[in-house]
């Protein structure tokens, strides 16, 4: 309990500096949470509940809505070469079209009910994981996605069943997750060596910038000691300089993606 406070506290006084010295505005609000499966422990717990947008980090769902129509309904789906290749640009290059294109092909209701469709396989299969999940929108082309919604415990327990085989092309997903990208949580992080694999899905509009993943940490004993790290930064009203809110909002998350390594290789040694 006291590795855990202390953790909390020191991103919480982070994000309160940050604060103070104005470069996290009055209108934006942060959630923050980390797992820690070696203990099969909650570290930190910073708003977790609350339901914000999502961006792009809703992709992951929409995937494991598909995968759940594939595992459930194999006569009507298929996950051919071409299937494949649309899911690896819906998550490992974020490609609207992709994810657009998933969604109208998970139900054949009208058009504009298939993305609360998608929300819906997600509770029939999985109701004690998407408990604030809304899915209400397909990705607009300028992509302004604002409507779908999640908490930081979602992303969580979300994480959690992915790690352990729990879903349905579990481990097809995490090779999706696993791809080489521009993530927040090592990328840009000196602390997180190079041989630590990360499983994760950015998310960025003018109005909102996160990531979530889980982390595999590396101890020098040659054990993996994974965690899961969920941050996110959303704004009430959108940043009139997208790029540079973009960036100052990532290196945050970067900077308590540091803080929670540095944790972690204290408990643990790791490398």
């Amino acid at each position: 309990a006291s590795e855990q406070v202390n953790i909390e506290k020191k991103i919480n006084c982070y994000i309160r500096n940050l604060r103070r010295r104005g470069i996290i505005k009055s209108d934006e609000k942060t959630a923050w949470s980390v797992y820690d499966f070696n203990k099969s422990e909650k570290l930190v717990a910073i708003n977790e509940n609350a339901a914000y947008q999502c961006a792009s980090m809703i992709k992951p769902f929409i995937a494991l809505a598909y995968f759940y129509k594939l595992k459930y309904d194999n006569k009507h789906f298929r996950y051919t070469r071409h299937i494949q290749k649309k899911m690896e640009a819906m998550i490992r290059y974020s490609n609207n079209r992709a994810t657009n294109f998933f969604i109208r092909s998970l139900s054949k209701k009208p058009k504009r009910q298939r993305p609360a469709e998608v929300e819906k396989i997600l509770k029939h299969y999985a109701p004690e994981i998407f408990r604030q999940t809304r899915i209400r929108e397909y990705i607009p082309t300028n992509g302004r996605t604002y409507q779908n919604k999640a908490s930081a415990r979602d992303y969580s327990r979300f994480l959690y069943a992915l790690w352990h085989n729990a879903l349905p092309y579990s481990r097809e997903l995490k090779r999706l997750m696993s791809l080489h990208n521009r993530d927040r949580i090592s990328v840009g992080v000196d602390i997180v060596p190079s041989a630590t694999k990360v499983y994760d899905k950015t998310g960025t509009t003018a109005r909102l910038c996160g990531d979530m993943g889980i982390v595999a940490a590396v101890g020098k004993d040659g054990n993996t000691y994974p965690y899961t790290f969920i941050g996110i930064i959303e704004k009430r009203h959108r940043a009139k300089n997208y790029g540079q809110w973009a960036r100052s909002r990532s290196n945050v998350i970067r900077s308590v993606s540091s803080m929670v390594y540095a944790d972690m290789k204290h408990r643990y040694s790791l490398i």
